[in-house]
């Protein structure tokens, strides 16, 4: 029996687990040598000793499909075997992320060469769009960087074009204009005339917390993996402000007006903040209401255009059931975070824990588990 039965759920959060010199195959020839495996994998001591933990279809013990993460986990790396591995899992999709270019990608944001961010976007696709080919419940992302508006909206074009089923943008502001500049109308109008969300994933902030906040005279912490590299409790609790200020921007200066059809996804950056960071959105637009023209041509409240457009993955260590209690039913979305350790060995069952505690009725847990992806995702999953 597949790990998810009795009901119809789509995973909004699932991941490749690249291996060393996956790039060179969709990168331009030019930039091959500024983009290598010391730049992708850092500081992951021992990373070639995973390799052999990385399992084939005809190695793996399908009893374990929760219990194996990252290059162990079937299908992880390899894309023929990720077909077995999603009928084990028993989800109806998976929206696909990489995992080696998501802290790049705001690295890319901020660097000099724009020719090689857009080069480095154009590979991602190429790669997430081959790898989930061989399964139509695999949907790629894309990455499109903000750096430039042209290069902004070509990207998005050849992305779908190329098969994408969502659009990947940074959370990191730009470091000239806001994610909310009309400068970027076409590629808000490119998105929702194809029916795809934006998304935005962890790891497209940039750096959550200056180094100095690690320096407290004590011993090093370990991160979550039990290494270095990877959050620890303090940068966790700053996951959400990247993404809170820029969704901030695109609600207020009425993106999220002008567009009324586009979707928006947070994934991966929890959700116990979502209710009072929709509150505190009122609470603004009350305050500057008299001042601020672009306040009073709002068609809803900020908090409407998030229940409309804004759908948000709790972790399942979170109290899904009170954020969905608080945040309103159209807002939460299931993932497992398959094959990553974060996602847990049982996130359904810690889930539907929260969710009794809370009270939610059946019709709220089937917009958890299946409606608002299928909202979401609109075209990407016709």
């Amino acid at each position: 029996m597949p790990y998810a039965s009795g009901r119809v759920i789509h995973d909004a959060d699932a991941h490749i687990m690249e291996l060393p010199g996956f790039l060179a195959d969709h990168l331009e020839a030019k930039y091959r040598g500024r983009v290598g495996d010391d730049v992708l994998f850092p500081r992951r001591e021992g990373f070639h000793s995973h390799l052999k933990d990385a399992r084939s279809g005809a190695a793996f013990d399908e009893s374990q499909i929760m219990l194996a993460k990252n290059w162990a986990a079937l299908g992880s790396s390899t894309r023929h075997d990720r077909p077995r591995s999603i009928d084990l899992l028993g989800f109806a999709s998976q929206l696909m992320f990489t995992t080696a270019l998501l802290n790049y990608s705001s690295v890319l944001e901020g660097g000099p060469d724009a020719d090689l961010t857009y080069a480095v976007a154009r590979a991602h696709t190429r790669h997430m769009v081959e790898f989930c080919s061989v399964d139509r419940r695999l949907l790629p992302t894309a990455y499109v960087p903000l750096v430039d508006f042209e290069r902004t909206a070509k990207a998005a074009r050849e992305a779908i074009e190329l098969g994408a089923k969502a659009l990947m943008i940074p959370s990191r502001c730009p470091d000239n204009h806001s994610p909310s500049h009309i400068g970027f109308d076409p590629l808000w109008a490119i998105a929702q005339e194809a029916g795809l969300p934006i998304v935005f994933h962890v790891g497209g902030g940039g750096k959550l917390l200056e180094d100095a906040y690690f320096n407290n005279g004590l011993p090093p912490v370990p991160d979550f993996h039990g290494g270095d590299d990877n959050f620890k409790s303090i940068d966790y609790m700053a996951i959400a402000y990247p993404v809170m200020k820029a969704l901030t921007a695109l609600v207020v200066d009425r993106v999220l007006d002008r567009f009324p059809r586009l979707k928006f996804g947070v994934i991966e950056q929890g959700a116990s903040w979502v209710p009072g960071w929709m509150r505190n959105m009122d609470s603004a637009h009350n305050a500057f209401y008299k001042n601020e023209e672009r306040l009073q041509k709002m068609s809803l409240r900020p908090s409407e255009f998030v229940k409309r457009q804004v759908r948000v993955t709790p972790y399942p260590h979170e109290d899904a059931g009170w954020i969905i209690a608080n945040a309103g039913d159209e807002v939460c979305l299931f993932s497992s975070d398959y094959p990553h350790v974060e996602g847990g060995r049982h996130p359904i069952k810690r889930f539907e824990a929260s969710m009794e505690a809370n009270n939610i009725s059946e019709q709220q847990k089937q917009r958890f588990y299946c409606d608002n992806f299928v909202d979401l995702m609109g075209a990407g999953l016709a």
